[in-house]
């Protein structure tokens, strides 16, 4: 089997999905900023989620679109001139792990009485996340076309009310962002100061 690199995967004039993960500081605002560059360009998110990253203060991102990959280049460019950003990554779904939570509300009377409904559930993994007489709740992750079409199976069942999260990813090839963060930290003027051994030499080092 031929292994395909990152350049395989993105298809410069062809729309797929994509998966931003952008590293930002915790500012007020950078949300709305960032969601304004997708705005402008008339481009719709798919998917939107935010949380704390692995580091201590640092906001990561998943942002999903479908669009073509030159445009995704230019949007991650625009993306990282925002200040408070640290680092945009973009990636296919080839290059990433990522999972979404669906929520099922179904009648109680329903599961016990259809025994097709309790096969179907079990089918896809779904776990109980609350019991009542009225209903259940279930509980279920996974892809996008996973969740969608146990929608769908439980429809002739009354399904009273369904939501989906976004997408949370995992960049699959990625050492984490500590190490881009030490790049960044590299580049930071030393706290310590370094006394110039040239300092009493003026005359021998400048004069020509």
């Amino acid at each position: 089997m031929t292994s395909l690199n990152h350049k395989d995967y993105i298809k410069e004039d062809v729309k797929q999905d994509y998966t931003f993960t952008v590293y930002t500081e915790n500012r007020i605002g950078i949300l709305s900023r960032i969601a304004i560059i997708f705005s402008k360009r008339k481009i719709n998110i798919e998917s939107l989620n935010t949380s704390p990253s692995e580091i201590d203060g640092i906001h990561r991102f998943n942002i999903v679109i479908q669009e073509t990959g030159d445009v995704v280049r230019k949007l991650a460019r625009q993306i990282e001139k925002q200040v408070e950003v640290l680092k945009v990554y973009f990636n296919t779904n080839h290059e990433i792990i990522w999972q979404e939570l669906a929520l099922y509300k179904v009648p109680t009377d329903i599961i016990a009485e259809q025994v097709e409904v309790e096969r179907l559930l079990r089918q896809y993994g779904a776990s109980a996340v609350v019991i009542r007489k009225d209903y259940t709740v279930f509980s279920v992750t996974g892809h996008r076309e996973e969740t969608d079409r146990l929608v769908t199976a439980l429809e002739p069942y009354n399904l009273i009310e369904f939501v989906r999260s976004a997408r949370v990813a995992i960049i699959k090839n990625s050492r984490g962002f500590h190490e881009k963060l030490k790049e960044f930290e590299a580049l930071e003027p030393s706290e310590e100061v370094v006394e110039n051994e040239f300092l009493n030499k003026g005359d021998n080092v400048f004069t020509m």
